[in-house]
């Protein structure tokens, strides 16, 4: 077994259809990691990372020639004269770009595999991957042991969980390419009376991880979600007119519902036939907060590790694993601690943009400084836009680039859903709490840590968060939860974000309540920002007050 001294140099690429990304492995440890979405400022952008690649290199502070292994996720799309062979055409590309490299392909829900299971914290576990489709399997299983994963049974399209709930999030008026978060917390909202629509779509079969039965779909259809007559008669839906607001949340708690038993029969098979203790998930799927949840609280598995960069861009990261740990052998793995992977910038550069945009600042010498001018504003009800340190690796902003709100503010969600972020008022922010408040305050899962599940608040606490409870529903026999309890929940470790933690801790000090209400630092759909002027762009575009960039200070 090679150890991580003598370990090679990894770059990791998903070039899928969406969400390209690229990571980097130096001597066995994760250097960088990206998406090309946040750098070129298009979401989901598909094709060949090629500016991600290129910063990864640039903070890894490594040549193209110095790049030993090429580990690429399939499938694989770009820009070539061949149309249709790009599956050709990049790994000949690459090869020109990393001349010193191996070109190593993999199956795509073998990387979503390596991706959960080689930073979580076990030596053995079953691995689930479920996504809407990549590289025309729809969901895995394989068993985990030491640096072996062995696949044992697969999914493929169309029979698919995450291309049904990709199509009802289409039929209720969302995108079916980037929006299935909206139609999870729709769900919050509405009664699953629906579910049993939705139950009869799905099946399991022996030979399948599961199977979605097409007859409810109209080939070619593309409206509406491609639901055919058939779905429409057996919800009682009228297919030519639109959808009432409660037939929209209905559907959205119907099939998150249907999700959550679909998924959890699957792992207690899987407890049944294979005897695991531990549970490692990943796909697209895995993004669903609420999902992750309730297998937290299902009772299945002695422990659970969701790769919170579950999508395809965690391919990037799960391609240079498999490479590092399944093909050449090296035996010392590195849990996941965070997500701070992507750029960082300096004082200088930071001030150079600022300067070039003509803008007045204040510069705060020390972090103390910082901290207590945040603090500050944060007291005084004023929304804040903080960029600080590495950008994060991931859809979610966990205090690095992120808009932050004391919870003691009145009208606090609807200022920032409404004048800030413009979006939906259904949708919920997280909240940011200390790690050694945090059972204070509320009750989570260890994925908490990584904004990737939901807790519920204390029965104490319960009206300080009242503005940013998820609303109850029926769930088990019929029984309802209490209502308005769940939250988002973000656990911060002062050894995973140091700055992000003296800021919580001194709010807590100052006020009683070490928590603040966090979103993601992005508008109008865009990525989360990267850059110093995505930020200022982001900032003069919205209804944020004050803005902490580095160590400079900006009001409106």
């Amino acid at each position: 077994m090679a150890d991580k001294k003598s370990a090679p140099n990894i770059l990791g690429i998903s070039g899928s259809n969406h969400d390209a990304a690229a990571a980097l492995l130096r001597g066995g440890d994760l250097a960088a990691a990206l998406e090309e979405e946040k750098l070129v400022r298009v979401r989901r952008v598909p094709g060949l990372p090629v500016n991600a690649m290129r910063y990864c290199l640039e903070a890894a502070r490594l040549r193209p020639e110095q790049i030993d292994y090429v580990a690429l996720a399939r499938p694989v799309y770009g820009e070539s004269s061949e149309r249709g062979f790009e599956e050709f055409w990049i790994p000949k590309r690459l090869k020109q770009e990393f001349p010193s490299s191996k070109i190593v392909v993999l199956d795509h829900h073998l990387c979503h595999a390596a991706a959960a299971y080689f930073p979580s914290p076990f030596e053995q576990a079953a691995v689930l991957t479920l996504d809407g489709s990549g590289d025309m399997k729809t969901g895995s299983l394989s068993l985990a042991r030491g640096t072996v994963l062995e696949p044992v049974e697969d999914s493929y399209f169309p029979d698919s969980l995450g291309n049904l709930f990709s199509r009802t999030a289409e039929l209720v008026g969302f995108s079916a390419s980037g929006d299935e978060h909206k139609l999870q917390w729709l769900s919050t909202c509405g009664k699953p009376v629906f579910a049993p629509v939705f139950r009869s779509m799905l099946r399991r079969e022996k030979d399948s991880l599961l199977s979605l039965d097409q007859s409810y779909f109209e080939a070619g259809r593309r409206d509406r979600g491609g639901f055919a007559e058939k779905f429409f008669h057996a919800a009682g839906l009228d297919p030519e007119n639109p959808l009432e607001e409660s037939s929209r949340s209905d559907l959205a708690a119907s099939v998150q519902q249907v999700l959550e038993e679909t998924v959890t029969e699957l792992c207690a098979q899987l407890v049944s036939r294979h005897k695991v203790k531990n549970l490692c998930l990943a796909g697209g799927v895995a993004l669903n907060a609420l999902l992750v949840e309730k297998l937290e609280t299902a009772g299945l598995f002695e422990g659970l590790f969701v790769q919170p960069a579950a999508g395809n861009a965690g391919n990037a990261l799960g391609a240079a694993l498999y490479c590092a740990h399944s093909l050449l052998g090296i035996s010392a793995r590195s849990r996941m601690e965070h997500l701070y992977y992507g750029p960082e910038y300096s004082i200088a550069e930071i001030k150079d943009v600022l300067e070039n945009c003509k803008l007045s600042f204040r510069y705060l010498r020390t972090h103390n400084d910082l901290v207590s001018a945040a603090v500050e504003e944060l007291r005084a009800n004023r929304i804040l836009g903080w960029f600080q340190g590495r950008t994060e690796f991931g859809p979610r902003a966990l205090g690095s680039r992120s808009i932050l709100a004391s919870p003691l503010g009145p009208y606090v969600s609807e200022n920032l859903n409404q004048y800030v972020k413009h979006r939906e008022k259904f949708r919920p922010f997280a909240a940011s709490v200390t790690e050694e408040h945090a059972g204070e305050f509320f009750e989570c899962g260890p994925m908490a840590e990584f904004l990737a599940t939901v807790g519920r608040v204390k029965t104490a606490h319960r009206q300080t968060f009242a503005s940013n409870l998820l609303d109850g529903r029926l769930e088990g026999k019929g029984k309802p939860r209490p209502p308005a309890e769940r939250i988002r929940v973000h656990i911060v470790k002062r050894k995973s974000n140091l700055l992000f933690w003296e800021l919580l801790d001194a709010f807590g000090k100052a006020t009683g309540v070490p928590v603040l209400f966090n979103t993601s630092f992005n508008l109008f759909g865009e990525p989360l920002v990267c850059s110093p002027r995505d930020a200022v762009r982001s900032f003069y575009c919205s209804g944020m007050d004050h803005l902490m960039i580095g160590n400079f200070s900006l009001s409106k």
